[in-house]
């Protein structure tokens, strides 16, 4: 006789997943569908009518996302639902992820590296899966596809797609809904329409006698590295009034607009809320979340790391600048020593200000810091004594510029920064190796309203929060302490407040006045409770 056991584990971790359902076995045969479509192309299989062969690729693939998404959440109750990632190969760093992570990892060394692969010509008409996307950029901006163009046009579909994804997944978290539909109208307005429609009219004579650049209006300096180039400056003033003003804007982008917002809403306004790295990340990304380290290890590797690169983005960026300044006060205003002189009394100042008002809020950042400064300072009294013209120390300027580019516009930002995202999660470029995220967690952490406030009483040690918090923060060491999470790398998600059971952590905007002080509850200390209420 057989007998047929049957167990039911009663572990709190869950069941592994179920099989994918026909319906998704159909949807996943249509998005190949539209991937095999492109692979055809990219294999110079011509296609007659590449309008409508592009249509149906891009068709294809959202809707199988789509499709697979839906079935895979439409008939689950709102709330709670990264269940089972651990037992999914493609999640868990298993053999499916790492072939995605090889295959992601590839396409964007071919695309950065050997474009000439996907068919982008020098001279004539483009072949490939790039000719594929001709009749989209010609419509657009009027010019025929590039690797861009390419890159750009998957990049948008997948943040809406994915993005429609993460709306049925969180769809019992208004936060969630609103940051979400946030990144997709950016991406595919500022960042992929409005450029590619402003290259249109460039050239083209406005009212005011001048052109319209190519400019990403949401991309701020440090992230826009290039935007401080000689080619980028003349593009600006040989526009008219309007370049001029796009110059400007660039400039309080900075100095101004950006202090300004992530002092009242922290760095979640640009690295969760309009960034399109960021963007990627939280769409395409969410099902890699749970993979980043939450070591201490890593934590100290992601602070050595970040602030070499702050100091490697600020030494390029004046060093670029530097390098096509004049000497000649009767012809300049602003020359090379002037340049040095103002850039290292503006370092001082914010680092005198740190040291004396916040050096214990910063606590070992500060030494970091201290470091930081020191390198650039010397840096800078370097540029001015061994630099010629067309050259900083003994490198070319020229050479700078394209180390610059290889090294954190290519390799970081995008080969490991995404190509990675199944090995080691979805914000390994904004956690280790974004400037602007660093920037922009300098201020957070300095002055900033933003934090995440805990209920102690309430956590029950469940450490969903911790798991997937893509910039690998242990939040549950906070919540349990009852302790306000303040952090530089923390941008805001709010994934830990919609995973977590019991409600215990709040994102807010408020001032720290009025708040309890949780190192005294811990210490025993008794609260006046109603002293704080009389004080709001």
């Amino acid at each position: 006789m057989n007998y047929k056991t049957h167990s039911q584990s009663m572990a709190l971790t869950g069941q592994p997943p179920k099989n994918i359902t026909r319906n998704q076995k159909f949807a996943t045969l249509v998005g190949m569908f539209g991937l095999a479509v492109m692979l055809l192309a990219a294999f110079n299989v011509s296609f007659p009518n590449k309008t409508l062969w592009l249509t149906i690729s891009l068709s294809a693939l959202f809707t199988g996302i789509l499709w697979f998404s839906w079935e895979a959440y439409s008939q689950k109750l709102p709330g709670i639902k990264n269940d089972g990632v651990w037992f999914k190969s493609i999640s868990s760093q298993g053999l499916w992820g790492w072939i995605a992570g090889i295959a992601l990892t590839g396409f964007y060394i071919i695309l950065y590296f050997y474009p000439e692969y996907l068919g982008l010509a020098s001279k004539g008409s483009n072949k490939g899966v790039i000719a594929l996307f001709d009749p989209l950029s010609k419509a657009l901006s009027g010019n025929p596809a590039s690797q861009w163009f390419v890159y750009g046009t998957l990049y948008t579909v997948a943040i809406l797609a994915f993005g429609v994804k993460f709306l049925w997944k969180y769809r019992h978290n208004r936060y969630e809904r609103l940051r979400t539909l946030s990144v997709m109208f950016f991406q595919t307005a500022f960042a992929f329409i409005i450029p590619e429609l402003m290259a249109r009219l460039n050239g083209d004579k406005l009212l005011n006698g001048g052109s319209l650049p190519y400019y990403d209006l949401k991309n701020v300096w440090p992230l826009n590295y290039y935007n401080f180039e000689g080619y980028r400056i003349k593009g600006f003033l040989s526009s008219g009034d309007i370049g001029f003003a796009l110059l400007i804007f660039g400039i309080l982008s900075i100095f101004v607009i950006t202090p300004i917002l992530t002092y009242k809403y922290g760095k979640r306004w640009y690295c969760s809320w309009v960034c399109g790295c960021g963007g990627l990340a939280e769409t395409a990304g969410d099902s890699f979340r749970q993979l980043s380290d939450k070591s201490v290890k890593a934590w100290r590797i992601e602070r050595w790391v970040v602030h070499s690169v702050v100091v490697f983005v600020t030494l390029m960026t004046t060093a670029v600048i530097y390098s096509y300044l004049g000497t000649d006060t009767s012809k300049y205003w602003l020359t090379k020593s002037t340049f040095l002189i103002g850039v290292a009394s503006l370092l001082t100042l914010v680092f005198g200000w740190v040291m004396l008002f916040k050096r214990e809020q910063l606590q070992k950042d500060a030494q970091y810091g201290a470091i930081g400064y020191f390198v650039i300072i010397m840096a800078l009294i370097g540029f001015h004594f061994f630099s010629g013209e067309g050259y900083v120390f003994l490198f070319k300027s020229e050479t700078l510029r394209k180390s610059y580019s290889f090294l954190i516009g290519s390799i970081f930002s995008g080969v490991i920064g995404t190509g990675f995202y199944p090995i080691f999660g979805n914000r390994v470029w904004c956690r280790f190796g974004c400037p602007m995220a660093a920037m922009l967690g300098f201020q957070q952490r300095l002055f900033s309203r933003f934090r995440i406030t805990t209920n102690g009483g309430q956590c029950i040690s469940c450490g969903s929060c911790s798991t997937y918090c893509e910039m690998g923060i242990d939040v549950r060491a906070y919540a349990q302490k009852g302790e306000n999470i303040v952090r530089s790398s923390c941008v805001g998600c709010g994934i830990c407040s919609a995973v977590c059971p019991r409600g215990v952590l709040k994102l807010e905007n408020g001032p720290q006045k009025g708040r309890i002080d949780s190192n005294q509850v811990l210490l025993g200390n008794d609260v006046d409770l109603m002293d704080l209420v009389n004080q709001k």
